[in-house]
């Protein structure tokens, strides 16, 4: 079965239902060797950021990955994503309590990616919602987060 791992404000699993995408379940799951980060520039929302992974030893991100009904769901997120233009999708291995899946996962292009950029309280909103999925730590870091707020 076909994985997409959301380490974004798709770890909101009411948005995802929002944006069609079918699946028959969601799980705790974890990318080794990458951190996550803001840099992803807002095409829609001037001096805004969405969220982003890069690369860093030992780092690790957090996410929730959703089993995908068909293995064409995934086509439903490349609009969102804006694919190939904004993000790129790659398959990358995702750690989970029942083993290593490999996963569909969208990065931000380089020429996309703007340092010193903040996320809008909202779309921070969604990330917490994933906060069943998320270890305690991990969700305090994503609270800390600054954030401007919605206009």
């Amino acid at each position: 079965m076909p994985y997409y791992f959301a380490y974004g404000s798709n770890m909101n699993p009411a948005r995802m239902r929002s944006r069609g995408l079918d699946f028959s379940e969601a799980l705790a799951g974890r990318l080794e060797g990458y951190s996550l980060c803001f840099d992803k520039r807002a095409h829609d929302r001037p001096g805004r950021s969405y969220a982003n992974i890069r690369h860093q030893q030992g780092g690790v991100v957090e996410g929730v990955l959703y089993r995908l009904a068909h293995e064409d769901e995934i086509w439903k997120m490349d609009p969102f994503e804006g694919t190939p233009i904004f993000y790129s999708r790659e398959r990358m291995p995702v750690i989970t309590e029942k083993g290593v899946q490999p996963a569909w996962v969208y990065i931000a292009n380089p020429a996309m990616r703007e340092p010193g950029l903040s996320p809008t309280r909202s779309y921070l909103e969604h990330l917490l919602a994933g906060r069943d999925f998320l270890t305690p730590g991990y969700w305090e870091n994503l609270s800390a987060v600054p954030a401007h707020p919605d206009e």
